[in-house]
C-alpha cells in the first residue's frame, strides 16, 4: 500500500506540474497561412488605357461656300463612295440696271469673238490641208529628180507653218469660247441666285463605316477648312496603353495581351507596336510620370466586341512571361534577412523558417524557383512575434 501510494502522489505530482507548465507556457500566435501552389503564372504589367482607330477621316469643307443640311448623325452607317454633305458656291450678287445691261453686251461681243474664232480655225484647217497635199504632189516630184532639194524643204516648212496656225486658232477658238461662258453666268447666275442640292459640290466617304463626330450640321454659309464629320471603321479597332517607361521597356511587339473591364467578357489581343518617344503625364497625386505609349491589336472575335467604341475604357495586361507548372507563393509571405529571402513554413504546429530562391513576380504573387513544395503551408505577413520553432495557430481565413 506504501508503494502504491507513493505511485499515485508521483502521478498526481507530475500532472500538476504539466498543467502548471501548460498553464505558464506561451500560448500559439495566431498567423495567416496559406498553401504553396504549383500551376499557371505569368509575369505581366498592367495598365489604363483606350479604344482608338488606326485611321480616322475628318472631312471637312474644302472651299468657302454654302454648306447644306447635314442629315448623318454619329453611328449612322456609310458606304464607300456615299454623299456625306453637299455644298455649294456662295450666292452671286445682284446686278444693277446698267451693270445687267453691260453684261448683255459683253455676252455679245464675246459671241462675236467666238463666231470670229471658229470663221479662222477653220480658214487654218483648209490652209494645213492644202499644204498636206503639196507636200504629198511634191514628194513625187522629189522622187523623179523634177524638183531640187530645196524646194522640197520649202514645202515642208510650209506644212508646219500651216499646222501651227491651225493649232493657234484652235486655241484662239477655244478662248473665245472660255470667255462667252463667263460672260454668260455673269448674266444669268444673279440676284443672289443658287444651285440647289443638287447641283453642288458633293463630298463623299473615302471608306465604308460610321460617322463618328458630327461637328457642323446646320445650314448656311461656312469657311474652308472648317471640319464637317468624321468618319471611321470600328473594325479597324486598337487599343492605346500608356505605360511607364520602366514597364514599357519590357514589352515587345507580338507579346500577348489580355482585355478586361471594358463591360463584357475578356478579350485577347496582342501586342502592334511599341511608340520609340515618350510624354510627360501629371497623375492623380501631382506626380510627373514619364508614359510610352503601346498600341495594341485586338485577336479576339468582332463579334465578342461588336459594342466596343471609339476612346471606351479598358484594362491591358501584357503578359511577359508564363508557365504551366510554377511553385508560386503571396508575395507578402517572404521576407529578407541577412540579405536572402525566406519565409516561415508551418510544421507540427510550429513555424520553421526557410531559405528560399523567388523567381518572378506578377502582381500579389512571386515564383518560387527553390525552397518550398507544392502543399506545404507558409504564413503571411509574419509579424514579429512569430519566429523560428514559436508555436503557431492558423487562423479561421487559412487557405
Amino acid at each position: 500500500m506504501n508503494t502504491k501510494k507513493k505511485i499515485i502522489l508521483i502521478l498526481t505530482g507530475l500532472a500538476i506540474l504539466g498543467a502548471l507548465a501548460a498553464a505558464l507556457a506561451p500560448s500559439p500566435v495566431p498567423v495567416s497561412t496559406v498553401r504553396v501552389e504549383k500551376g499557371y503564372f505569368a509575369e505581366y504589367v498592367e495598365d489604363e488605357g483606350y479604344t482608338r482607330l488606326k485611321t480616322t477621316h475628318v472631312m471637312s469643307a474644302p472651299v468657302q461656300g454654302y454648306l447644306h443640311r447635314v442629315d448623318l448623325e454619329p453611328g449612322d452607317g456609310v458606304q464607300a463612295g456615299e454623299v456625306l454633305f453637299s455644298m455649294e458656291s456662295l450666292p452671286a450678287p445682284g446686278l444693277d440696271l446698267r451693270a445687267l445691261e453691260q453684261a448683255r453686251e459683253n455676252l455679245k461681243a464675246a459671241r462675236a469673238r467666238l463666231e470670229a474664232a471658229r470663221a479662222e480655225h477653220e480658214n487654218a484647217r483648209t490652209q494645213m490641208e492644202y499644204a498636206v497635199r503639196e507636200v504629198i504632189r511634191h514628194e513625187e516630184l522629189f522622187a523623179r529628180d523634177v524638183i531640187s532639194a530645196s524646194v522640197m524643204d520649202k514645202m515642208h516648212n510650209e506644212q508646219m507653218r500651216a499646222k501651227a496656225a491651225k493649232k493657234a486658232a484652235r486655241s484662239a477658238m477655244e478662248a473665245a469660247r472660255f470667255e462667252k461662258e463667263n460672260t454668260r453666268a455673269v448674266l444669268e447666275i444673279t440676284q443672289g441666285a443658287r444651285l440647289g442640292r443638287e447641283q453642288g459640290l458633293k463630298i463623299r466617304s473615302p471608306v465604308a463605316g460610321i460617322v463618328l463626330r458630327r461637328m457642323h450640321y446646320q445650314e448656311g454659309t461656312v469657311p474652308a477648312g472648317v471640319e464637317i464629320l468624321e468618319v471611321g471603321d470600328l473594325d479597324d479597332m486598337e487599343v492605346r496603353v500608356d505605360l511607364l517607361s520602366m514597364d514599357a521597356v519590357r514589352v515587345r511587339p507580338g507579346m500577348r495581351v489580355e482585355l478586361e473591364r471594358w463591360g463584357g467578357e475578356p478579350l485577347s489581343g496582342r501586342v502592334r507596336r511599341v511608340e520609340p518617344a515618350g510624354f510627360t503625364k501629371i497623375s492623380a497625386l501631382g506626380v510627373e510620370e514619364q508614359r510610352v505609349p503601346v498600341l495594341v491589336e485586338i485577336t479576339s472575335p468582332r463579334q465578342d466586341w461588336e459594342q466596343l467604341g471609339k476612346e471606351y475604357r479598358v484594362e491591358a495586361r501584357f503578359i511577359l512571361w508564363e508557365g504551366r507548372d510554377v511553385i508560386s507563393i503571396p508575395s507578402n509571405a517572404k521576407f529578407r534577412e541577412n540579405g536572402d529571402w525566406r519565409v516561415f513554413v508551418v510544421q507540427d504546429g510550429r513555424a520553421v523558417v526557410r531559405r528560399v530562391e523567388p523567381g518572378r513576380r506578377s502582381g500579389l504573387r512571386t515564383q518560387v524557383v527553390q525552397g518550398l513544395e507544392p502543399g506545404e503551408k507558409v504564413i503571411t505577413h509574419p509579424g514579429d512575434r512569430v519566429s523560428d520553432g514559436v508555436r503557431v495557430e492558423a487562423g479561421p481565413r487559412q487557405n
